[in-house]
């Protein structure tokens, strides 16, 4: 069976500019290769009861972390937000151990990586996150020093990290690590977000045939 679901985590203080890119591709699936399924994007917290953004967008969860089916997990999405330290976030850590350890991609920007590094998560894998020195001072329990790369995204395996001004950088990854675009695609999909010349609009439609 093809995992067709997009699980993200929802928390108060979620940072609104993060996941954007993300969930709109991969819901609309409009630059899709042809012939892969658009996704269908659930919210995930902890007890479905509605989060408020940092933005102040109200948003009530589709499912309970103990809801989450791996079985059709194509990624659990890990937004930041300024409350990722706190011990209510201990489930779906675990749960991102768990999805990992299962082999089901993992995509964390901003505090999410803090809260990974925190319980150990990231010394295994290449990861960044929104500055070293911080995550060290914050995080005692990281020990993943050797495997820290200074650059906005970096994907490693299954986990994907990004800084929590590199949405654009941490959509690309996950639109690479999930294969879902082709090479030509990607790449002018990127260029038009990043360089923000209308060339790479006409360039990306050309590369759809």
């Amino acid at each position: 069976m093809s995992k067709n679901t997009i699980f993200m985590y929802v928390l108060n203080t979620m940072a609104d500019w993060e996941w954007g890119y993300i969930t709109a591709e991969l819901k609309t699936g409009r630059f899709f290769k042809k012939g892969i399924p658009a996704f269908t994007i659930k919210t995930v917290s902890l007890n479905k009861e509605p989060i408020t953004t940092m933005g102040g967008l109200r948003i009530i969860p589709d499912l309970s972390i103990d809801e989450i089916n791996n079985q059709d997990c194509a990624l659990l999405l890990l937004p930041g937000g300024e409350t990722w330290m706190d011990s209510q976030h201990a489930l779906i850590l675990k749960k991102a151990k768990d999805c990992l350890d299962s082999g089901i991609p993992v995509a964390a920007i901003c505090g999410a990586t803090m809260a990974l590094a925190s319980v150990g998560i990231l010394d295994a894998y290449r990861h960044t996150s929104n500055d070293f020195a911080y995550l060290k001072k914050e995080c005692p329990n990281y020990h993943g020093e050797e495997n820290f790369q200074f650059q906005s995204a970096v994907t490693d395996g299954d986990l994907i990290t990004a800084s929590g001004i590199a949405p654009i950088e941490l959509a690309y990854q996950v639109f690479k690590r999930l294969d879902v675009f082709s090479d030509e695609t990607l790449d002018c999909w990127y260029q038009l977000h990043k360089v923000q010349d209308p060339q790479y609009f006409y360039k990306l439609m050309q590369s759809l045939g």
